[in-house]
């Protein structure tokens, strides 16, 4: 029987409000993953405008030379922060004795083509702080192996498929947070056919494809953020209230539907821009983005599960899509992903008894204990890394 670890994982995402944290006890491997704790961490109003602002000024590699100053004092504020966060966890779970740490850290700039991902957070001050071993710099060892450094959770996508029951093949795991990524779990035959699924539920070796697919939240949230005072668009609710501009919209999807330049490349949030809308009012410019966001989700999508099933199938009307992060939440998106999409089931992961807000940070658990084994955590289907790479950097520092 393989030996379970209790970790706790650590995760702050594009959107920047806060951090996720999430203690597992798993095996890292094909044994079930169980939650045992999850909590949220709003970052307060200074260090979320400190992070915004410095997210804004950083738009190639030269700047973090430029910024590097500024970055180390907020880098030393967020690790402590963090500290703060894993002291509040380990309380609340006294029964359990903490084996180790995902820090995964605030991205502030990632670009594949020159190998470069930036995730503030020393692991080496948390590991001291808080006297655990420390897993971080997650993508860097995929970027060196020629992998785009994203997505690194279809891994532990796979491990929550594996152990839930779901009778339809092939599965997707939509993740909506600032970028969307998609994981497709599948069961063919060479020549398309989908297997039995009693042989389906028998088997362990899930065909398993992953890649960034288009915007999530980014486009929606910075418009909210820069023309009003909310950070985002609560159940879509604003962009619900106004009215896209249909030419402005048409000819954005003409311009990001050249996918091309998408293709098998990780996406960072600086990879979009709001320009366009620019002169719009607040409610249709959120509509209008809201739409085009939806729109491109879905041809994400259709494009991804075309790629890499056979395409002389209809593919989409067999297949379940789960849907987790925030951009789930929002209601009025979601109606407009369902409209552009020809799909079997478009539900939320937490039907399946998941907390959808906390896969991600679940997840940087789980790929920590899978580091500390010496696991791959990315493979050639998922980042397009040239073979299966381990990756984090484990860190004793007390």
């Amino acid at each position: 029987m393989e030996k379970n670890y209790i970790a706790l994982g650590l995760m702050s995402g594009t959107s920047m409000d806060g951090v996720d944290a999430s203690t597992i006890i798993s095996d890292g491997d094909k044994g079930p993953t169980n939650s045992l704790e999850n909590q949220y961490f709003e970052y307060d109003k200074d260090l979320y405008q400190k992070l915004t602002n410095l997210r804004d000024k950083i738009t190639n590699s030269k700047d973090l030379k430029n910024y590097s100053n500024e970055l180390n004092l907020i880098e030393k504020e967020i690790t402590l922060f963090h500290a703060k966060i894993v002291n509040q966890m380990i309380k609340l779970q006294p029964k359990f004795e903490l084996d180790i740490i995902g820090f995964h850290g605030q991205t502030i700039f990632h670009n594949a083509d020159e190998k470069i991902s930036v995730q503030l957070g020393n692991g080496k001050l948390l590991s001291q702080l808080t006297k655990k071993k420390v897993v971080y710099n997650f993508r860097q060892n995929d970027l060196e192996n020629g992998g785009q450094g994203a997505p690194l959770t279809p891994i532990f996508h796979q491990n929550l498929i594996r152990n839930i029951d779901l009778n339809s093949w092939p599965i997707i795991v939509l993740n909506i947070g600032g970028i969307s990524n998609a994981t497709s779990v599948s069961m063919f035959y060479p020549n398309g056919d989908i297997i039995d699924n009693d042989i389906t539920k028998s088997r362990k070796d899930h065909n398993l494809f992953a890649e960034d697919i288009g915007p999530g939240n980014c486009l929606i949230d910075e418009w909210i953020r820069k023309n009003s005072k909310y950070r985002f668009d609560k159940d879509g609710l604003i962009a619900k209230s106004g009215k896209v501009n249909e030419l402005i919209f048409n000819q954005a999807v003409d311009n990001f539907l050249d996918l091309d330049n998408f293709t098998n490349k990780s996406l960072d949030v600086k990879d979009f821009d709001i320009s366009f809308v620019r002169g719009l009012s607040l409610e249709d410019g959120a509509a209008t983005l809201t739409h085009l966001t939806a729109k491109l989700i879905g041809e994400g999508l259709i494009k991804f599960m075309s790629k890499n099933n056979n395409p002389s199938l209809n593919v989409l009307n067999k297949t379940t899509c789960l849907v987790c992060g925030g951009g789930r939440k929002n209601k009025y998106l979601m109606d407009k992903l369902k409209d552009n999409l020809n799909i079997r089931e478009l539900m939320l992961i937490d039907r399946q008894g998941l907390n959808g807000d906390f896969i991600e940070s679940q997840a940087f658990a789980y790929l920590a204990i899978r580091s500390y084994l010496d696991l791959p955590i990315s493979y050639p289907n998922t980042t397009g890394c040239k073979k299966q790479t381990t990756g984090g950097v484990i860190v004793k520092n007390y």
